[in-house]
């Protein structure tokens, strides 16, 4: 009946019924666990169509069996451009068929070139023998200032910044899909899975700009995020995937945000709610001052037990190098941190000093700076109390599991085995075990850089918990973070940077999403 409406909606509009994709009754089951059931799904010409879910929902499986990683358990039919396809689906099919991916984990090579990584897919399935080096690194120069990014053709991928490697990766995708309906004259589909967690604001609307040409000239954007107000923003129908099935497909302008946030989570979430509550707070004892280094010139904060202080600004501004320089992840030139009544100069300080001393760092990057992906949860969890556990010739391995066993259930994180690989866990989960990971030891100190980033609304509500849990058991913490709305839900006072310095100051009922966003812009 739902679809039917939504149908009789395109006929008035006068859109096309044909599909530009049509999936039909899609399982895939893993060992056990029902990941996709009955996964029904069409996105049409011309539409951005949002996909939202929690981590474990279905959505990665989905495009991962329509990108040919995975083999679906059962299916009626998948027809692209009216054409059913047999799967899996390879890299010269995708192409001709004009389907583009930007995957969560980006798809680029750090041993390679930026111009290597540009032209990557496109070698999967070229025909040609030799290569214009020379003309190609000029096409991408070309590509490059139509999107106004600096980025040389000829360096490293392994050099970029995070956001540098997120824009190289969309731009890789938007670069296919082009040179695919040019080829092959077909309406074209661009799948953009988490597209946006590592850009600021700005570019994420230039991201939405590029979306909205791309969809005028009659190709279609399938749009993955965890960020609602995103999806409300740039698309015209969602889909909701919970527990693997289809919860439902809606027009965006006929929904709330709250209704959606339930469809997500399946009970209603109270979203007056997440917003940090006022507390007294003790007299600060934890202080950084004078702290110069990379972008930041002379900062100087003090910090009370169980307070929380969040730190943003637009790209560029300093705010999320903050948590780096004061672990001694980067190098300060100057600046003191002052922890547990013991002095030290962060131009000195190391990571393992700063850990001993009571302050831990939980970086955005969860699989290359955070985690080790190939060992188990156990492994990583047990890292910091290895010492613990260990005598001078052995480790105590059953001391260590069943360690590891109790902070998976206090902080739930799923599946419940401590044996499996860190990196085959969701985004939610892995964050959820490197808050287990860290939390354990006890810190004065917290550093976070993007702590949600990535994770669903689910996961969030749970993050937001764990971390005003530690606070409230008087530990201090840091928080860099571009969402403004995490902020707005954890935070006693929120400091906005522009060059490298602090240049405005909200507390209590003046931190909010629009208030925060306004000071960054205006400031």
């Amino acid at each position: 009946m739902e679809t039917q409406i939504i149908l009789e909606k395109k006929e008035k509009r006068g859109i096309t019924l044909d599909p530009v994709l049509q999936i039909e009754r899609l399982s895939k089951n893993f060992g056990g666990v029902q990941a996709l059931n009955d996964v029904s799904l069409s996105i049409y010409p011309g539409e951005v169509h949002g996909l939202l879910g929690q981590n474990g929902s279905g959505k990665s499986t989905l495009i991962k069996v329509l990108s040919g990683f995975h083999i679906p358990d059962s299916l009626n039919f998948i027809k692209i451009n009216g054409r059913q396809v047999n799967l899996p689906i390879n890299q010269a099919a995708l192409y001709e068929y004009g389907i583009s991916f930007v995957h969560q984990n980006l798809g680029l090579m750090e041993s390679l070139t930026v111009l290597e990584n540009l032209m990557l897919s496109n070698l999967a399935v070229s025909k040609t023998m030799f290569i214009d080096w020379q003309k190609e690194a000029q096409r991408a120069r070309s590509i490059f200032k139509r999107y106004d990014l600096n980025l040389d053709p000829l360096s490293a991928v392994s050099s970029l910044t995070p956001v540098e490697r997120a824009q190289l990766a969309i731009i890789r995708g938007l670069d296919q899909l082009r040179k695919m309906r040019d080829e092959h004259s077909c309406n074209g589909l661009l799948v953009l899975d988490e597209p946006t967690p590592f850009l600021p604001a700005h570019d994420v609307q230039s991201l939405f700009k590029l979306i909205r040409e791309i969809v005028t000239d009659g190709a279609s954007v399938v749009f993955v995020s965890h960020d609602i107000d995103e999806v409300l923003e740039i698309t015209k129908r969602v889909t909701v995937l919970r527990d693997g099935k289809v919860s439902k497909t809606f027009e965006t302008t006929e929904i709330s945000k709250a209704e959606i946030i339930r469809l997500i989570v399946g009970q209603h979430v109270d979203l007056d709610a997440m917003r940090a509550p006022t507390k007294i707070l003790p007299p600060p004892s934890i202080s950084l001052s004078k702290l110069t280094g990379g972008s930041v010139k002379d900062f100087n904060i003090e910090i009370a037990p169980g307070e929380i202080v969040g730190l943003t600004g637009l790209i560029g501004s300093g705010y999320d190098e903050i948590p780096y320089l004061a672990y001694g992840a980067s190098s300060a030139i100057t600046g003191t941190l002052l922890l547990n009544g013991k002095s030290y100069q962060l131009r000195h300080l190391s990571p393992s000093n700063a850990l001993v001393g009571g302050c831990v760092l939980i970086p955005g990057d969860r699989l290359t700076s955070g985690a080790i992906s190939t060992l188990s949860v156990v492994e990583n969890i047990s890292q910091p109390v290895l010492s613990l556990v260990s005598s001078s010739w052995a480790l105590s391995r059953s001391t260590l599991t069943r360690n590891s066993e109790k902070l998976i259930r206090k902080f739930n994180v799923l599946p419940s085995d401590p044996e499996l690989l860190f990196g085959s866990l969701s985004g939610g989960n892995q964050q959820k075990a490197l808050l287990a990971k860290w939390f354990q030891t006890s810190p004065r100190l917290i550093l976070l850089d993007e702590p949600t980033q990535g994770v669903d609304v689910g996961a969030r509500a749970q993050v937001f918990s764990e971390i005003t849990q530690v606070a409230d058991a008087g530990a201090a913490i840091l928080c860099a973070s571009s969402d403004y709305e995490q902020l707005t839900a954890i935070c006693h006072r929120v400091l906005i940077f522009s060059k490298g310095k602090v240049v405005a100051h909200l507390t209590g009922d003046k931190i909010s999403k629009s208030s925060i966003a306004q000071a960054c812009y205006i400031s």
